[in-house]
């Protein structure tokens, strides 16, 4: 338990965080810029989920240059990932500020590829994050902080960034899992039985 898995492991520790001030409503007051109005919670939310998401950076960054990657690393850095990514989804369902259907082709593509870890690690295989998954997994967090600021700041101008930003981590979702399965389709061929 090096120090880089220790950083991950607190990324799992703060999934809950996210959820209990996304789904709970705390009277913590709100504040409004010109007619947006953002509540505490939903700002408290925001900075644990870029703090959680950070340390993903920040745990591989220290793996690498002391040498202390692992293959524990190599599992749980994704797993964290996904379950920060799974539960602030599942969040925003719930309040309904994203729509289901988009959180399930993420989520889906997100057990599809551990599954394929899994069968990959039965066979004595590690695979890594691709650089088109960490471009997968930054889609996702700009998505999500956008959607969690209710659009803010591009509300004030009228963009509309947050179901825009959306769109994007879903299209780039679906291409990364493709990517995944092509190019590890070693590990799910089947052995024709004799």
């Amino acid at each position: 338990m090096n120090l880089a898995n220790k950083i991950t492991l607190a990324r799992v520790f703060l999934v809950p965080v996210v959820m209990l001030f996304l789904l709970i409503h705390f009277d913590l007051g709100s504040v409004t810029f010109a007619g947006v109005s953002i509540t505490y919670s939903e700002i408290i939310a925001t900075v644990v989920f870029i703090i959680a998401a950070s340390t993903d950076g920040l745990d591989g960054y220290i793996a690498r240059k002391k040498k202390m990657v692992t293959n524990f690393g190599k599992f749980l850095d994704p797993l964290a990932d996904k379950l920060l990514i799974t539960a602030a989804l599942i969040s925003l369902v719930d309040r309904g500020s994203i729509e289901g259907w988009m959180a399930i082709v993420i989520i889906s593509r997100e057990f599809a590829v551990t599954g394929l870890r899994l069968v990959a690690v039965a066979e004595g295989h590690v695979i890594e994050a691709s650089p088109l998954a960490k471009l997968k997994t930054l889609t996702q967090i700009v998505a999500i902080v956008a959607v969690m600021l209710n659009n803010f700041p591009f509300s004030l101008v009228g963009i509309p960034f947050a179901p825009f930003a959306m769109w994007v981590a879903v299209i780039v979702t679906i291409w990364s899992g493709v990517d995944y399965f092509v190019k590890n389709r070693k590990v799910i061929q089947f052995k024709r039985s004799i």
